[in-house]
């Protein structure tokens, strides 16, 4: 076996992608390194380009030994952007954390200053609610509500505190504006194993069928969700921080560390230490606009195939990747997931949860399996300096002391994490789709190979709601295509329809081959059920999803990485789109705020983002 710090043999696919991707972003990517240069020369340090009442301003409510510091200029001032709030189960536990940095801060001589909070919402509480409709464009607020939070220009790090869905990706886009700054991600942690989630999916499905009633779904929910932490299967939350390490923005073996626990506590203080380490202020300065760069990038979708990861990320990392003047798209997805094997099996993708997986090994086996078969760029900067090797360690600790180890040579749990020599699949976790009905994504990983073909006729839906109620109906015993269109991000924002998952499992259970095709999004723990996301183009925006009608043959083909409607291409080109009325989607639960949003946003390959960065092609 290799160590992880030796030379390997980069797999020359991998070089290939990196390199298109390379030559892609050549124009955009120079235009933002030049302007975190730029940045960097006007702001070394931030305060000292600040007038005195500017200044005074900035530290007035300092503590008085934090004052002379600040005043002084000469050391590091850490900027603390948090998601907390005391809902949400993932962000509670970041409540202690601004204070533990503040602590570690001064240890090193730095400061440390809580720069703003930005939104926290959760899918699970949102799930088929028209707050749902808020939830990708909440993205967005955060990005924008970090960039006012490191606007004052009085910091020389940064440390992002955050955990779910659309939080990491809003906070890393946000910071990488300020990509001359050093940047470190915080996470909090995943609950405590609860009731199995095989199991509460099985729940969901009775009380889908009828079988049971609310109060024994809510005590199933209860057990599942039940304290501080992230919710424990492999959905968005915990894609997150597998690619916070694999992009090396963690402390190593970060992302998995249980809340309230000495370990958690201590990896919050030392990541405190590690950034002010980091500042121009030293002789080891890492701006992040240079670790967020093409390998990084590709390293985070490799990550993201390996372990059979979120589909939301097919959104997140092209708008990450453009916030840093990185062009990708979903054929570079594609490409890698024909040379990346699933390495990882947890639910929705296998029985075990997160915190089976990092027992196994976690996240450091995974890298360093990928870094020895030559599928990672192994030297990457990263928080920890050059080279992906650092993440091959794990964290532990010694007589109250924070050391990193080697993680063992074998999966401690080959169920649930196995060696690149034994993969689970040879080809990643998502596979795109394309036809006459557009671009899409589909989440193979949890799909079992005899559901990754159907050809049945459709059933077109206009909203989520008229689905179930169908099936209440008794309209839906048979084999079909759900086609739920007018989903998209302009249409009402994209929401997840992760509430159709029990009703469409039922009736796969039945023996009935169904599949769900639609513009919009699946919640990250979209199962066993085949699913053609993210048409790209969405229907209200013209594209052919719309065409379809009641009874059209259509035709999902994972494995061939196609998806079409069986349609006489006469009739077919014949056909119009037909108009919508989507008021009802325009107001209430804040719609009404967010239309600029909508009118402004990408498509979903390009990263369904409502502001804009250089153009593409320049």
């Amino acid at each position: 076996m290799k160590t992880s710090d030796q030379a390997v043999n980069t797999h020359p696919q991998l070089l290939a992608i990196t390199e298109r991707i390379r030559q892609r972003s050549a124009i955009t990517r120079q235009r933002y390194l030049q302007g975190i240069e730029d940045a960097g020369k006007s702001n070394q340090s931030g305060r000292a380009q600040l007038g005195c009442t500017n200044l005074a301003h900035g530290y007035a409510a300092a503590e008085p030994a934090d004052k002379i510091w600040l005043r002084e200029q000469r050391k590091p001032n850490i900027a603390i952007v948090s998601s907390y709030n005391d809902m949400l189960s993932a962000h509670q536990p970041l409540q202690a954390f601004p204070e533990w940095i503040k602590q570690a801060a001064r240890e090193v001589g730095a400061t440390a200053q809580f720069a703003g909070g930005v939104p926290a919402m959760c899918d699970g509480v949102t799930q088929g609610r028209p707050g749902m409709e808020l939830s990708l464009f909440s993205r967005d607020v955060i990005a924008l509500s970090t960039a006012v939070a490191l606007s004052h220009n009085m910091f020389d790090a940064v440390l992002c505190l955050g955990v779910c869905d659309k939080i990491v990706p809003g906070l890393l886009i946000g910071a990488l504006s300020f990509g001359h700054l050093p940047t470190i991600f915080v996470p909090g942690g995943p609950m405590g194993s609860g009731l199995p989630n095989t199991e509460k999916a099985k729940v969901r499905q009775k009380f889908a069928a009828g079988e049971i009633g609310k109060e024994a779904l809510l005590e199933a929910e209860e057990k599942s969700y039940h304290s501080a932490g992230t919710c424990t299967f492999y959905g968005t939350a915990n894609s997150n921080q597998m690619l916070m390490e694999v992009m090396g923005l963690h402390l190593p073996g970060s992302a998995f560390v249980s809340p309230n626990t000495p370990l958690r506590e201590a990896l919050t203080r030392e990541a405190a230490r590690r950034v002010a380490s980091i500042t121009h202020l030293g002789g080891n300065h890492i701006p992040l606009g240079k670790v967020i760069d093409e390998e990084a990038i590709v390293n985070g979708i490799v990550g993201l195939l390996s372990t059979g990861g979120s589909t939301n990320h097919t959104l997140h990392l092209v708008a990450i990747a453009r916030a840093a003047g990185v062009i990708i798209d979903w054929d570079d997805f594609d490409a890698l997931s024909n040379i990346v094997p699933l390495l990882a099996r947890v639910y929705p993708n296998g029985y075990a949860d997160v915190n089976e997986f990092h027992m196994a090994g976690g996240m450091a086996f995974l890298i360093r399996e990928l870094l020895d078969a030559g599928l990672l760029h192994p030297q990457v900067l990263t928080a920890m300096g050059r080279g992906l090797h650092h993440y091959t360690q794990t964290p532990m600790l010694h007589n109250g002391q924070l050391h990193w180890q080697a993680v063992p040579p074998d999966s401690g749990n080959a169920a649930v994490l196995a060696p690149f020599a034994t993969p689970f699949s040879q080809d990643g976790g998502l596979k795109v789709l394309t036809g006459n009905l557009g671009r899409s994504v589909i989440k193979v990983s949890a799909v079992k190979p005899e559901h990754r073909f159907i050809e049945a006729p459709a059933v077109v839906f206009d909203q989520q709601e008229d689905l179930i109620k169908a099936y209440k109906r008794g309209e839906l015993e048979h084999s079909f295509v759900a086609v739920v269109r007018f989903q998209g991000p302009r249409a009402n924002g994209m929401p997840e329809l992760h509430s159709l998952t029990p009703t469409l499992a039922n009736l796969q259970d039945k023996g009935f081959h169904v599949a769900l095709v639609t513009d919009g999004r699946m919640s990250g723990a979209s199962g066993k059920v085949p699913s053609a996301i993210h048409i790209t183009p969405e229907v209200l925006a013209g594209g052919p999803l719309g065409k379809v009608r009641d009874g059209d043959i259509i035709r999902l083909d994972a494995d061939a990485g196609t998806l079409a409607v069986l349609v006489d291409e006469a009739e077919w080109a014949g056909r119009e789109v037909p108009v919508h009325d989507l008021s009802a989607n325009t107001h209430g639960s804040g719609r009404e705020l967010f239309s600029s949003f909508r009118h402004a946003v990408t498509g979903a390959e390009q990263g369904a983002m409502s502001f804009g960065f250089a153009p593409i092609h320049p």
